[in-house]
């Protein structure tokens, strides 16, 4: 049965803006590199006006939005449900996904009022990333937000990790995965960041449930969910979970699971100049992969070659020539 999207997600509604940083300014500041913390608008205000400079492009993101953005550039079908506030950054929201090919829940006039969220980037000359985000509006993401024809005219379900922090989004996750299963739709999850994983964790174990096909996580996500000290023992562990995975490396590429045996993903040489949304590259450049007859260790590659290119640039995404440009290099 053909299937009208390859992929239709779910996740928060964030327009990013993005900065660079120094070291000694996240110390001054008391905030913790490299992860994403929630903070209200006053402390994300705070820190926008001690930086004091022009912010970078505004683009729609948020961890699942940038991978279901990397399928339809990479040529696929997708869909995304999320909430944004009535607000212009909602409505620059809206436009951003429907200009980036990706089909959504968005109706802009019904859209609440409220404040749209927003994630502030900060990038360090290492080029890690370090988040803090105001969820505003997409705080309140539910099932009223979810596509039940979408999700069951998918491939895939993709389950952003960062809604684990609200229950009603929690409930969405659940209800969706339901939807997803009793359709004979896949169901993907992403952990997103090492702090989801260790503070919800049993959060994620109730949406896990009996387990899930396809579970995306960097190194010290896997670890910390499966409790181990080392990724291969963690690799192990998250077989009794999802029937299939993918532990990225950083610049040691990937892990993957096919089902079968582990394929290691190597990884492309690139001069690093900020990690931000590297992972969800990775991720939705292997949707796009699996969903359009690639196999696990080509679609590996895909999204290894995607995430290096994504990482020697400032911003979460290519254009849609850099696409093409890195699809292009797949073909043998």
């Amino acid at each position: 049965m053909m299937k009208k999207y390859d992929v239709t997600g779910i996740g928060n509604a964030l327009v990013d803006i993005e900065f660079e940083v120094s070291d000694t300014f996240l110390d001054k500041y008391g905030i913790e590199k490299g992860l994403m913390t929630l903070v209200d608008e006053d402390r994300q205000g705070e820190l926008m006006a001690a930086i004091n400079t022009k912010t970078s492009k505004l683009q729609c993101g948020g961890s699942a939005a940038n991978s279901i953005i990397a399928v339809s550039q990479f040529g696929g079908k997708s869909y995304y449900c999320c909430k944004v506030a009535n607000d212009e950054l909602g409505k620059f929201f809206t436009d951003d996904l429907r200009e980036a090919g990706v089909n959504h829940n968005l109706d802009p006039f019904k859209l609440e009022e409220g404040i749209t969220g927003k994630c502030l980037v900060m990038v360090t000359a290492d080029a890690e990333r370090t988040m803090n985000t105001f969820l505003g509006i997409t705080e309140k993401f539910s099932t009223s937000q979810l596509n039940e024809e979408a999700i069951k005219a998918s491939k895939y379900l993709y389950i952003e990790g960062y809604l684990i922090t609200s229950p009603n989004a929690k409930e969405a996750m659940m209800a969706a995965k339901k939807i997803a299963e009793e359709n004979e739709v896949k169901v993907a999850i992403t952990f997103s960041d090492p702090a989801m994983v260790k503070y919800f964790g049993e959060g994620f174990k109730e949406v896990i449930g009996s387990g899930v096909d396809m579970l995306f996580a960097n190194e010290e996500e896997a670890m910390l969910y499966t409790g181990k000290d080392n990724v291969a023992d963690a690799a192990e562990a998250l077989k009794k979970i999802a029937k299939h995975f993918v532990i990225t490396q950083g610049k040691n590429g990937a892990l993957i699971f096919d089902g079968d045996t582990y394929i290691d993903i190597a990884p492309y040489p690139t001069v690093a100049v900020d990690s931000n949304g590297a992972g969800d590259m990775f991720a939705g450049a292997f949707m796009y992969g699996i969903t359009n007859g690639h196999s696990y260790a080509s679609s590996g590659k895909l999204a290894s070659m995607a995430s290096s290119k994504v990482v020697s640039q400032f911003g979460p995404r290519l254009t849609w020539e850099e696409a093409k440009a890195v699809l292009n290099r797949l073909q043998p």
